[in-house]
């Protein structure tokens, strides 16, 4: 059989493309290897194990040296995992290792740096509790397979943020299976994290453990029952089995239901509800000094206990008179320890003073509830205090960083790079020059290929440049309609900022909704458009972010109704020309 070669344009295209992936896989090389280190667990108990994760960038090296655990672990198992994607300056091979590591005591352990391809990670701590974890829940299954579904409080408050684990424990291999929770009516249930696989010793035989974490938020007080858990798969009983990792037996475990007596607000409690563990603020960074027209950054950080990131108020600093805040995004870290959820919210003011004189922030404040102790707290910062000075000369972009990136984010283009070192080695500049030269002629060299393989298909492309031009006509294509997706309509309420939420649900509509007021218009519900009034006021940092979150979870839990046979509003402008008499 005869094939088709490409025409010699094509050639040159596919030559010219080639070449550039090798040169740029050629810069990456000469990258220098990156290493970190991270555990699935940084607590467990005794009999458990847990999976130390070394990442690296190095194509060459070997796996990481794992003789310094020796002292306080023993290595059960490693493995490695390969793969490539692209990176900045081309494509990377990253190498993943994994080691089981069971602790031969108890107590805070470290895990020392280890060395891989001339790099070394950071230690890491791993706290062992001396006390075994407690038997596990066996319901439906057998003494070799059979599972476990627990809550972190049995009587949480309403809207406390309860951590659930479920666990699978399996004496033989699991081969394949599926898991399954089903929610309770009365509250959310959302899927925390990856799942994660350890090892447990419990009378005298090794499970493994598959344990798969959720986040249930009640949404009522009373009674309420938690579905058991359900797990049905296939098992490897023979040697050859547990090799090929096919056929095996079908087996069924499942978890016994669990009833929660959920407790309401208290009449006392401060508002807005934030049920916690423990609350600490702190000042991450704070500046020395300030002066006139010219930025500094404070970080402030809040350190939570019992929460995941949507019951979370937002960072805001109190206003300070005579000086302009800008905030940057909040930086969330979710993390799940001790079987409930922990969040850690990082967010980075700058300050721009706008005269001279004495200025005073005070301190930031967080009223909440602590449900275990069942009483009000706050949590706060202290005050802080500077001299204004007077300005440093420069440009106003310099001057005010804040202020130059909010007009390039509304321009839409990057800031300007900042200028190099006068002083630099003139080496390393013409280093950078000389592969900077080589990419220009390169991809001048792909610029003609193309350009000759487009002058071969200029008639079709003629023939269609009306219809493209048509369509890129602002306002001649309407922007499509989101489909509904109710688990991640739910994930994105729970998770989800606020401009991203009211930009889906405005989107869900057909056609979509032109702004927020035309989206409370369109729905037919009024506790969705009430809902939709409370996102837009916590938008704009005026209504309480926690509250507008359960308002709208709450009545988007089946999807948007729209309201049936929307007419038209009419035009508050007369018409262009008369109507006809006829």
């Amino acid at each position: 059989m005869s094939r088709n070669l490409p025409n010699p344009a094509a050639r040159l295209r596919l030559a010219c493309v080639l070449l550039a992936g090798l040169l740029l896989a050629g810069f990456s090389a000469g990258a220098a290897a990156q290493a970190r280190a991270w555990l699935d667990r940084s607590s467990i108990r005794a009999g458990e194990t847990a999976t130390l994760n070394v990442e690296t960038t190095a194509s060459v090296g070997g796996q990481p040296d794992y003789s310094p655990l020796a002292a306080d672990f023993e290595l059960l198992d490693r493995g490695v995992d390969t793969r490539i994607e692209p990176g900045a300056n081309g494509m990377i091979a990253r190498s993943r290792y994994t080691a089981v590591l069971r602790p031969l005591r108890s107590g805070r352990l470290t895990i020392p740096a280890l060395s891989v391809a001339g790099a070394r990670t950071a230690p890491l701590d791993l706290t062992v509790e001396a006390a075994p974890a407690p038997a596990p829940d066996q319901a439906v299954g057998t003494a070799e397979l059979y599972m476990e579904s627990v809550p972190d409080d049995s009587n949480p408050y309403v809207q406390q943020a309860v951590g659930w684990v479920v666990r699978l424990y399996a004496a033989m291999p699991v081969l394949s299976g599926k898991l399954d929770q089903p929610a309770p009516d009365g509250a959310s249930l959302t899927k925390v994290g990856e799942d994660i696989q350890y090892q447990r010793t419990y009378n005298g035989t090794v499970y493994t453990v598959y344990e798969r974490r959720y986040l249930l938020v009640p949404e009522r007080s009373g009674s309420l029952v938690m579905p058991g858990a359900v797990f049905e798969g296939r098992v490897g009983t023979t040697m050859i089995e547990q090799l090929m990792g096919s056929g095996g037996d079908p087996r069924r475990a499942a978890s016994r239901s669990r009833p929660l007596q959920v407790r309401a607000a208290p009449a006392d409690a401060p508002q807005p509800w934030l049920p916690l563990r423990s609350l600490t603020l702190s000042y991450r960074s704070t500046p020395q000094q300030l002066r006139v027209g010219n930025s500094a950054s404070i970080i402030v950080e809040a350190s939570a206990d019992g929460a995941g990131l949507a019951q979370m108020p937002e960072l805001q600093l109190p206003p300070i008179d005579g000086v302009q805040v800008f905030a940057d995004p909040v930086q969330a870290d979710e993390t799940f320890v001790g079987g409930r959820p922990r969040v850690k919210l990082t967010r980075k003011f700058s300050l721009v003073p706008a005269r001279e004189g004495e200025v005073r922030l005070e301190g930031l404040r967080l009223d909440w509830w602590d449900v275990g102790a069942r009483t009000k707290r706050t949590a706060s910062l202290p005050p802080l205090s500077w001299t204004v000075g007077r300005g440093v000369a420069g440009s106003a972009a310099a001057a005010n960083p804040a202020v130059a990136a909010a007009r390039n984010d509304a321009a839409g283009t990057a800031p300007a790079a900042a200028p190099t070192d006068a002083l630099a080695p003139a080496a390393a500049g013409g280093a950078v020059h000389k592969g900077w030269a080589i990419a220009a002629v390169l991809f001048a060299l792909l610029w003609l290929g193309t350009l000759v393989w487009a002058l071969q298909r200029r008639a079709p492309l003629r023939a269609a440049l009306p219809a493209a031009a048509a369509a890129a006509v602002p306002g001649q294509a309407a922007p499509a309609t989101l489909k509904l997706n109710l688990p991640a309509l739910r994930e994105l309420i729970d998770r989800g900022d606020f401009d991203h939420i009211a930009s889906v649900l405005r989107g869900l509509a057909t056609p979509p909704a032109a702004d927020d007021d035309e989206l409370v218009e369109r729905l037919g519900d009024p506790a969705q458009r009430d809902a939709v009034q409370a996102l837009r006021r916590a938008r704009w940092g005026g209504g309480d972010g926690v509250a507008a979150r359960n308002r709208l979870r709450a009545a988007f839990a089946q999807g948007p109704q729209w309201r049936q046979g929307r007419a038209q509003p009419a035009s508050p402008l007369p018409p262009l020309y008369p109507p006809s008499a006829t």
